[in-house]
């Protein structure tokens, strides 16, 4: 039961009502039971385009497509909200001209305290970009799939058109996953991918290929097989036998454990049935070459009686010209010839061979060892058999021609067994030769293929899991420093309250001293933990980094020593780049320590600066990179480098190759992690004994250098304004907000941002909002600050965090226009931090990153009526809301039509657009302006300069980046 008397529930609903109604970001409103619109607030009119007055009253199936109308959408959407206590959805809406738009949505149902519907409460909020956002992510992944599917295309294309047949088996059921035609034919054209092998091929049983592949993923083997029958039944259901050369390879994984098994090979059953075959005619030439002896013995016993038996030698003269292979007689230890047949004529080119020795009619085979061969058999008396050995011979004046040949060489003996002659006969295998050669050349090629496929794949793989270790250990890393920070918050501030009170005592101060100098040290130690998890708020802003390593010059030197040369080497026309310059002096500066370190006998540091172009072949092997235009610093070493092992784990944290106390292996991490931060790439070149080359390469920035940053420094004084201190953290709450009373500040505090609320509505003066980022409760602290400038627009805003992963902080990069101060934080640093906003003029913001310094901001007398027109959400938001700190009453839109629609319903008196607008540009918007409204200035922004067609119409071009100066010249 409530106990809050009605004058302050009056209060609360009238604050409640004024809230929702002042609510620009979500169109709140409420319905009848039947569905018609009882209330309207000003984020309803901003999304839907009408006003109260039009709509008060009409149904809101207004509101719905045609399509989801005919549908019966509203009414269904209702009765889900009714009967389940709510409903919520995403989907198109329409304004009151008539454009959709993308919207989230939510409905409640409201009861009476007798529990009788009342009507049903409805938000809505305009998420077309964040769709439009996902859409286009969604379009760069399905390029991406396309690409990998069209290269997955391409290797399947290769593997269909190898000259072998090609398959892959995964799992230990050797599972078919692919295969190519060739394989397709040799399987009998059978339906096999996605069966186990001995589904598919039932009929291998017993032929030892399943042995063989079982045996392969379990010891992670290759197996090569050289002409092995294989039995497979063909598509008329007959079994057809083949022979093949193979090899099994074991695919693995990133772990090293066996995926499946690619095989390749080539049906030699031609081969081996030709081999078969010269083999049993080999041994039927054999067996002919004994039968031919004992005839020749017959013969010379023949001869000898040649007068009495009168015998003709054509007989033997037609057994030598009709013999299938080349045959010849030798005589005597010089290896006359004396009979030689027409195959044997023609291998040697028809030379005059008879009564000839060999070595006197073929000089040619001199040193191929053929001579060497015969002295041997004639010598030793047993016969000598040479298969596919090498014969060059010459045909012709410079001609040589090389062949290949099968043969025999067959002593003859006389009655004493002594040799007497030798016997040759033999085959010219020349095309059986070149065709296994060709063989072995497509499978060596296949194979390298392979090899170098699987290389690819495993580099890849190690590239991706170094990756993903580093990203986790960042993670870690970030959250660790995260609970650090706030301890050291409460620890700091209290130490330093404790000695201000003990400012007579100097043995305590010298042990606060030592106590905070911990404190500081431990708040560079997180601060080098968030870097590398790249959590650490960055404030980049447009730089030459030429100009900063300049700048370093004397400390580098101060820091490494008369016994380091530093030389920098800076390419021409250097580009610009955007980073926070304060922290890429830290890095340089760390990694210069961390030379100097590699070279305790001194030696050279050189630092070199250069334009460089990452291409899509680079970027390839790294995953989170994208191709362009990168600026290099590259800082290397003559020292002792690394070797690989200290290589890949280098930008670990805490890793170091430094004694103990020496280091805390944060250097490179941090380095690392900052790089990564600012979108860019970070690459380490070692080796043992030869130096350690580190390379930065940072995104081009197309924006002007800014001018010097202003260093914060300065006396640590107080004053006596009021502060309202928003902290969740009871300890960290009670440190700072005793470190600012001590100070002389009047100090309000508050647990929460509803409770803050409450106090600023109070009425209650407050300079300063002092609130950290991450708060419970419903309200962020960005709407917190947002109201308390609604209420108190002269009010300061000052936020505290120890992590980045929150609602001012995007990318790693503070929000243009926000102060942060980060924690843990000392009191002289809070005390210079709030005394600068204090002083800055009321409404005051530090410059925006990107951007020229902002002068002093000064109102421009004449208030006017201005439209601004950008597609960009956050450059609409943040000059919108410049224009209004510049006095003026501002409208934004994101489209053409957004901005058409307003000129209908409004009068304005300045319309600023942007050239590039989606469906139009800014001339054609400002031409449509000017002829509905005839005094309207206009004013077209391009980041190219000046606007072709601008002065045509009557515009002024506003170059960007722009500042206030150009602004206020404008409105003036």
């Amino acid at each position: 039961m409530s106990t809050a008397s009605p004058l302050l529930s009056t209060l609360e609903a009238n604050l409640t009502s004024t809230l929702v109604a002042k609510i620009r970001d979500f169109a709140i409103f409420m319905l009848s039971p039947e569905g018609r619109v009882a209330t309207w607030n000003a984020g309803a009119e901003r999304a839907k385009g009408y006003a109260a007055a039009d709509i008060i009253g009409r149904s809101f199936e207004c509101f719905y497509t045609e399509e989801d109308r005919a549908a019966g959408v509203p009414r269904q959407a209702l009765a889900t909200a009714q009967a389940e206590g709510i409903f919520e959805t995403t989907g198109w809406r329409v304004r009151k001209d008539g454009t959709r738009f993308w919207a989230h949505v939510v409905i409640d149902p409201l009861y009476d305290d007798n529990g009788a519907l009342i009507g049903f409460g409805k938000i809505t909020r305009d998420v077309t970009h964040t769709r439009d956002a996902r859409e286009r992510e969604m379009r760069a992944q399905d390029a991406l799939l396309q690409a990998r599917t069209e290269q997955s295309r391409h290797l399947l294309r290769l593997v269909e058109q190898a000259p072998g047949f090609v398959c892959f088996f995964r799992g230990p059921g050797h599972v078919y996953e692919l295969q190519n035609e060739s394989h397709h034919r040799l399987a009998g054209y059978r339906d096999i991918i996605g069966k186990p092998v001995r589904e598919a091929l039932p009929e291998l049983e017993g032929q030892g290929f399943f042995e063989l592949l079982d045996g392969v993923y379990t010891s992670g083997k290759p197996h090569v097989g050289r002409g092995m029958p294989l039995a497979v039944r063909g598509t008329d259901g007959r079994v057809v036998d083949s022979y093949i050369d193979f090899v099994y390879q074991p695919i693995l994984d990133e772990n090293g454990e066996v995926l499946g098994i690619f095989s390749q090979g080539s049906d030699v059953t031609e081969q081996v049935l030709n081999t078969r075959y010269l083999a049993e005619k080999q041994a039927e030439l054999e067996q002919t070459i004994v039968a031919r002896t004992q005839a020749l013995d017959e013969a010379r016993r023949a001869l000898a009686l040649a007068n009495e038996l009168q015998l003709s030698n054509a007989f033997f003269q037609s057994l030598f010209e009709q013999a299938p292979g080349f045959i010849c007689v030798l005589k005597g230890p010089d290896h006359v010839f004396e009979l030689a047949n027409n195959a044997y004529r023609n291998l040697t080119g028809n030379r005059e061979l008879i009564g000839r020795s060999v070595r006197e009619a073929l000089p040619d085979a001199d040193g191929q060892g053929f001579f060497e061969l015969l002295d041997q058999v004639y010598q030793v008396g047993s016969p000598v058999v040479g298969q596919s050995v090498q014969l060059e011979l010459r045909e012709g004046p410079g001609k040589l021609v090389t062949r290949y040949i099968d043969f025999v060489y067959q002593p003859i003996l006389n009655a004493q067994g002594a040799a007497v002659g030798i016997f040759v006969q033999g085959t010219d295998v020349t095309k059986q030769k070149r065709a296994q050669d060709e063989v072995q050349k497509y499978q060596k090629g296949l194979e390298s293929l392979v090899e170098e496929r699987t290389a690819e794949l495993q580099t890849a793989q190690a590239a991706l899991q170094h990756s993903q270790k580093l990203e986790a250990i960042g993670k870690l890393t970030g959250g660790v420093a995260h609970d650090f920070n706030n301890i050291l918050q409460v620890i700091g501030g209290n130490l330093q309250l404790l000695r201000d009170a003990a400012a007579h005592d100097q043995q305590a101060l010298r042990q606060f001293d030592t106590a905070l100098g911990a404190v500081e040290r431990g708040a560079k130690l997180a601060s080098q933990l968030l870097a590398f998890a790249r959590r650490q708020p960055l404030q980049p802003v447009v730089v030459n980094p030429a100009r900063i390593v300049q700048q370093m010059d004397e400390l580098l030197r101060r820091a490494l020593g008369e016994t380091v040369a530093v030389e920098t080497i800076r390419g021409g026309g250097l580009w610009n780049t955007c980073v926070d310059p304060y922290q890429l002096e830290n890095v340089i500066l760390n990694l210069a320590i961390n030379a100097r370190d590699a070279m305790p006998g001194g030696g050279k540091l050189t630092i070199e600066l250069g334009n460089a172009m990452l291409d899509d072949e680079y970027v390839a092997t790294h995953h989170d990179l994208t191709p362009g235009q990168y600026v290099l610093i590259a800082v290397s070493d003559n020292g002792c480098g690394m070797s690989r092992d200290v290589l890949e784990r280098a930008c670990e944290p805490f890793f170091t190759t430094k004694p103990e106390g020496r280091g805390t292996g944060l250097g490179l991490s941090m380095a690392y992690g900052f790089v990564k931060q600012t979108g860019g790439h970070f690459k380490i070149y070692s080796e043992p004994g030869h130096g350690t080359t580190i390379k930065m390469y940072f995104p081009r920035s197309w924006k002007a250098e800014v001018s010097e940053p202003i260093v914060k420094s300065g006396p640590a004084t107080g004053g006596s304004e009021s502060i309202l201190v928003v902290e969740d953290d009871p300890a960290v709450q009670a440190t700072v907000v005793e470190m600012l009373r001590s100070l002389g500040y009047k100090v309000v505090k508050a647990d929460n941002a509803a409770d803050a609320l409450a106090i600023l509505n109070s009425g209650m003066p407050i300079d300063l909002l002092f609130t950290d980022v991450v708060m419970p409760g419903e309200m962020r602290s960005p709407e917190l600050a947002r109201q308390a400038r609604l209420i108190n627009p002269g009010i300061e805003v000052l936020f505290t965090s120890d992590y980045t992963q929150n609602a001012i902080v995007h990318g790693g990069k503070l929000d243009a226009g926000v102060q942060l101060l980060s924690k843990p934080y000392g009191r002289d640093q809070l005390a210079r931090k709030v005394r600068q906003m204090l002083s800055q003029p009321a409404g005051g913001s530090p410059p925006a990153p990107e951007s020229a310094p902002v002068s002093p901001l000064e109102q421009v007398e004449a208030t006017r009526r201005v439209l601004f027109v950008d597609d960009d959400p956050d450059l609409l938001t943040m000059s919108c809301s410049v224009l209004e700190m510049l006095n003026q009453r501002v409208d934004g839109a994101a489209s053409p039509a957004e901005a058409l629609a307003l000129l209908e319903r409004n009068q304005y008196d300045v319309l600023i657009t942007d050239y590039e607008l989606p469906g139009m540009n800014g001339v054609e918007l400002a031409r449509r302006a000017k002829a509905a409204r005839s005094r309207l200035k206009l004013v077209i922004a391009s980041g190219y300069g000046q606007v072709e067609g601008a002065a045509g119409i009557g515009a002024l071009s506003l170059p960007k980046p722009f500042s206030l100066d150009d602004l206020k010249r404008i409105l003036d």
